[in-house]
């Protein structure tokens, strides 16, 4: 089929409601303009309802676009995929379907493993001059080698510095000096209709821009497969695709006010709404990679509800609540933050500092933007008044300090997703709990010790471990694992250096 391509021709016309403007040409001579003055009559149907022109009230987003985009990145990752094992006879489904060694259905054969490499494109933004870059997890996961092209045509290997997959921010460093940079901005003085720009390299097009305004904040998909996941987004309308991720959103005067992410369609192109996680959150995540190489997680220990009207609707005549806003504590980690300040279940938290929550969105935003062992005022309301209570944040493992790099985030090393083993399950297998594993990612211990999807988890270290929240509080580093096969198959991993 042949391409048929639309050529849009361009007339232009000048008019001005106090004057018109004429065109000269003389032979020899260069074009001139001149100015003839005289009144225009307006059709009456216009009216009088338009305003004079006033440049300075109106954006220009030339200086942001021009300025932002020479610290805005390429990034090519590479992943080493290992592929079934070919011998005389090829890689057989049949064997492959029931589980059967590739090895015991060939002849001969090398028996090395096989590779090969899978590309992926994403984009970046530096944010210091020498070579400090930022972009999303989910660019960089599972990569074997990172390359990041600038915007000037220079390519440098990438190293990763740190990431984490509970807010979907990754920090890179290149060997370089004076880069352009990107400062950062405030995401929380962003308004509603505000102009901001998306920069990237969607479908692998380096230095794209595109405009739009604040749809929205505080935005939360449940998009993040992270039991700590920590999302508010911004919603825009800026076009963003695939390939974007990872690149700058930009207000008016060029600064960072986040990282654009992810897209809600149904095509898996842009059909009008993008979402970019905010500087507030980016900066310190930044921040505690750049200083501690893992994120200072802060936790407040409860389990909780929006006050929203169908809270009202269900429970809240029962409970006695009767005005939206807040959240509701619906149950305390014992010896958490929040249980040690004297925090109950039943209580209404309507604000952290000062800062009213309107929803989980605004409480996770609100505590993600400390780290362990900082303090915060909650507002709560109980028996009908509210009281100050102040909290001493803790870490996931329950301490009030902060982690090392010697800590491990043993959800991340693994590297796969978890759910609690059912009570049906738990029967079956003849076990008091167990986290069962629902997938694997390339790169992880699991992977790389061959457990196979199912696989439920029941000791770390000789350590019991019976829930997913179990398991997310530990920062030993993984010796051991064991647990059970859904076929009753016992199975246990020994992970040396």
């Amino acid at each position: 089929m042949k391409k048929a391509f639309l050529i849009l021709g361009l007339v232009a016309v000048s008019a001005a409601a106090g004057g018109a403007t004429a065109w000269t040409l003389s032979a020899g001579r260069e074009p001139s303009v001149e100015y003839i003055e005289r009144e225009v009559e307006r059709t009456p149907a216009l009216g009088t309802h338009f305003t004079s022109y006033e440049a300075g009230q109106y954006p220009d987003l030339t200086y942001a676009a021009e300025n932002a985009v020479k610290a805005v990145v390429n990034i090519e990752a590479v992943q080493q995929i290992e592929m079934p094992r070919r011998g005389s006879y090829g890689y057989d489904p049949f064997l492959e379907f029931f589980g059967i060694p590739q090895e015991y259905g060939r002849r001969g054969g090398s028996g090395e493993p096989e590779y090969q490499e899978r590309r992926a494109g994403g984009s970046g933004v530096i944010i210091s001059a020498d070579g400090y870059i930022v972009t999303n997890n989910h660019v960089v996961d599972g990569a074997t080698k990172l390359k990041v092209k600038l915007n000037d045509g220079r390519t440098f290997d990438a190293k990763l510095v740190g990431k984490d997959s509970a807010t979907d921010i990754a920090l890179l460093k290149i060997d370089a000096k004076d880069l352009p940079t990107l400062a950062f901005g405030s995401s929380d003085a962003l308004r509603l209709g505000e102009w901001v720009l998306a920069i990237g390299s969607p479908f692998d097009l380096q230095s794209t821009i595109t405009a739009g305004i604040v749809s929205a904040k505080a935005r939360n998909l449940g998009a993040i497969p992270n039991d700590f996941s920590i999302e508010s987004f911004i919603q825009t309308d800026a076009a963003v695709n695939p390939g974007n991720s990872g690149g700058a959103l930009v207000n008016t005067h060029g600064e960072l006010v986040g990282i654009n992410t992810l897209i809600k369609s149904q095509t898996g192109s842009y059909v009008g709404y993008s979402f970019a996680v905010p500087e507030s959150i980016v900066r310190k995540v930044v921040v505690d990679l750049k200083e501690y190489g893992v994120v200072q997680r802060a936790m407040l220990g409860i389990l909780f509800r929006p006050v929203d009207q169908d809270f009202i609707d269900t429970e809240g005549k029962e409970l006695g609540i009767t005005e939206i806003g807040g959240v509701y504590v619906a149950g305390i980690t014992e010896g958490g933050a929040a249980s040690e300040a004297g925090v109950r279940k039943g209580d209404v938290i309507v604000a952290i500092d000062g800062v009213k929550l309107d929803g989980s969105v605004s409480l996770q935003e609100q505590v993600a933007r400390h780290r362990p062992n900082d303090k915060v005022r909650l507002s709560v309301k109980r028996d009908g008044s509210v009281k100050q209570i102040d909290v001493t944040l803790r870490n996931k493992a329950g301490k009030a300090e902060l982690l090392t790099r010697e800590d491990v985030d043993v959800v991340e090393a693994l590297g796969g997703w978890f759910a609690d083993a059912g009570s049906k399950l738990c029967r079956e297998l003849d076990i008091r709990g167990g986290v069962q594993v629902v997938g694997l990612k390339a790169d992880g211990l699991l992977s790389r010790a061959r457990v196979k999807q199912g696989f439920v988890i029941t000791h770390i270290n000789d350590k019991p471990v019976y829930s997913v929240s179990e398991m997310q509080r530990l920062t030993e580093k993984i010796r051991s694992i064991d647990g059970i096969y859904p076929n009753g198959r016992s199975a246990s991993y020994m992970f040396v250096e």
